[in-house]
């Protein structure tokens, strides 16, 4: 039973991406980019850091289209970054193409988003080699101010996510493994600082050749430079691309001044206070 709920999970997870992609890919059956298979873009970060802003902008462009988070890569991120780099590109790969094909969107180039993939970032290179990288990081005690306001980690929160997994103090698979009972007892502020700090470094660790580092901050401070630098890095037009980051939330910047209280302040710092002065927040 527990097999045949899995399978029919996954099912879910394939159908509800290539829905996603057929209905953002259809109006661009001829903006077609070239060679667009071996090109995707991945936009990986801590969640909340402006990776969906990013997806969905970059796959408003004539020839990409935004593959959004995908449920069937993200439900097995856990077991990828066990197994051996060439399989799990092996894998990686015959998902993200599974999800396109069956989204009638293998004539345009991919932008995935799944924000779990900096753990897994050297097998999606070894996949597609052409690929290119944009890392969205943002001040980790906004990105906490954003976890905490969604609930996600928060202690005997009822639930599930997108893919299934229970929301929670649980540990994760990114949480060390020595440390899996400190993540368990900690406040909600110190585990949202210990998300923060694990996805950005998993993803600075990785391939800095391809990737492009994009903090939000100077995002939204400056749309347009922003866009000169990242259609320069993928490879696309930088007028329609600063149009669209036009749209970014600049409100948002430096909001932990006013929502976390001084007891949270000091639990992310004490978790991740040595990134956050190292990228010099």
């Amino acid at each position: 039973m527990a097999a045949r709920a899995d399978t029919a999970n996954l099912l879910r997870l394939y159908g509800g991406a290539a829905a996603r992609v057929a209905r953002r890919g259809r109006k661009k059956a001829t903006a077609v980019a070239t060679d667009a298979t071996e090109q995707p873009v991945f936009i990986v970060g801590a969640p909340r850091s402006g990776t969906t802003f990013m997806g969905s902008s970059l796959g408003a462009l004539p020839g990409f289209v935004d593959l959004g988070e995908v449920g069937p890569l993200k439900v097995a991120i856990g077991e990828l970054v066990a197994l051996p780099e060439e399989e799990a590109a092996r894998r990686l790969r015959r998902t993200l193409e599974r999800v396109r094909r069956f989204g009638l969107a293998r004539r345009l180039r991919a932008v995935e988003q799944t924000p779990e993939t900096s753990f897994v970032l050297l097998a999606a290179l070894r996949a597609y080699p052409q690929a290119k990288v944009v890392h969205m990081v943002r001040d980790g005690r906004d990105v906490v101010c954003s976890l905490l306001e969604k609930g996600w980690l928060r202690r005997e929160r009822g639930g599930v996510d997108d893919v299934g997994y229970p929301y929670g103090e649980q540990a994760r698979f990114w949480v060390e493994l020595e440390r899996a009972q400190e993540f368990n007892a900690a406040s909600e502020a110190t585990r949202a600082g210990w998300a923060w700090r694990r996805y950005l470094t998993a993803a600075r660790a990785a391939a800095p050749g391809a990737t492009l580092e994009v903090r939000y901050e100077e995002l939204a401070a400056d749309p347009d430079a922003a866009a000169t630098r990242i259609a320069g890095h993928i490879g696309a037009d930088h007028a329609a691309l600063a149009e669209g980051l036009r749209a970014v939330h600049s409100q948002s910047v430096g909001r932990w001044r006013r929502d976390l209280t001084e007891e949270q302040v000091a639990d992310v710092e004490a978790e991740a206070g040595p990134l956050l002065r190292e990228l010099g927040y």
